[in-house]
Parts: structure tokens; sequence; C-alpha cells
């Protein structure tokens, strides 16, 4: 798998109003997990679309891990331009961040918010022009990456190779007690 489109929960669907929330590193280290094993088995771009939460984590992983394999990229999609607009400045700058160290940016519909329709387009053209996802979902608290997962799921009946990842609840359990015993030493 060359390119892998990444997404997931938003803070707000996961109880994380803060950076300094505890389930945040938990989360990111899942994802640099997952992330360390497709590269081994070549993985070169990370996709997003530069949603808050899992996506952003998701891009400050891979500049950190671009450190230590510099063949890897990352790519943000928007659905829309000026996403940010109506976020926090806080929320913005972490945005500005994201967009200024990925290797390349471009928005889907190249205007600005409409109608949901451009979150689905966008879900739809980035599943189109990669070779697996990975999402942190879990079916018991379904949230907004259960209408990712339904396309890729609709995408895969014309398109078996095409790899579906999840992170879910016991994984991020997994990681969280892995964790904790590693402060433990």
């Amino acid at each position: 798998m060359k390119s892998l489109f990444v997404t997931g929960y938003r803070p707000h669907e996961l109880g994380i109003f803060n950076d300094k929330h505890p389930g945040i590193a938990i989360i990111k280290m899942a994802l640099e997990n997952q992330l360390r094993i497709l590269i081994d088995d070549g993985l070169e771009w990370v996709i997003i679309s530069g949603q808050q939460g899992v996506e952003t984590w998701t891009a400050q992983i891979v500049m950190t891990l671009k450190e230590e394999f510099p063949h890897l990229k990352y790519s943000i999609i928007t659905p829309f331009l000026d996403q940010e607009k109506n976020w926090n400045e806080h929320k913005q700058a972490t945005y500005m961040h994201i967009m200024n160290e990925a290797d390349f940016v471009t928005s889907v519909t190249k205007r600005p918010y409409e109608a949901p329709w451009q979150f689905i387009e966008k879900d739809k053209f980035i599943i189109d022009n990669t070779d697996g996802a990975l999402l942190v979902y879990d079916e018991e608290n379904e949230g907004s990456p259960k209408y990712v997962l339904k396309l890729i799921e609709k995408y895969q009946e014309q398109h078996a190779e095409y790899r579906r990842l999840i992170i879910n609840a016991y994984d991020l359990q997994m990681v969280a007690e892995e964790m904790q015993r590693g402060d433990d030493w």
C-alpha cells in the first residue's frame, strides 16, 4: 500500500476539548504504531482532509516520522476552501502549521463551503485516489467516521483490493495499557 487515507473522530466526539487531554497521546501512539507497520510495508503517502482531531493528530505524527523516514509524505485534500475560517485562533494556528508542512495541498471543490455534499465528494475523491484507509472508529460510538466507513464499504464492493484498517476502542485500550506499563519501568 503506497497511499493511505487516515480519518476518524473530531475531538468533541471523544469528549476532548483541549490539547492536554490524556486520550490524545493514546490515539497518537495507536496511529503511530499502525503507520510504522505500514511504512515497513511500503507506505509513501498519508492523505488527510485537515479536519480537527484524528486527522490533525495524524499530520503531527507524520511530521515527526518524516525525520526517521524522509521518503514519507503527507497531503491535505480539503473539501472546500477556507475550511478553518470559523475555527478559533488556536485551532487555525495548528491547521496553518500542518498545511505549511504538507507535501501537497489542494481542495476538491476549489470554492468556499456551500453544502454537506462537499464533504461526501472529498471522501469519495480521497478513497478513489488511495490504496487503503485507516479509521479511528468504534461501532459503539458511531459519530462522523461512520459515513466514511459506509463509503469505503461501498467502494470495496467494486475494488476488493482496497484495504480498510480500523483502530477501535479495544485497540486504544491496549495502547493505553502498554503506555502505562512503559511508565512503570
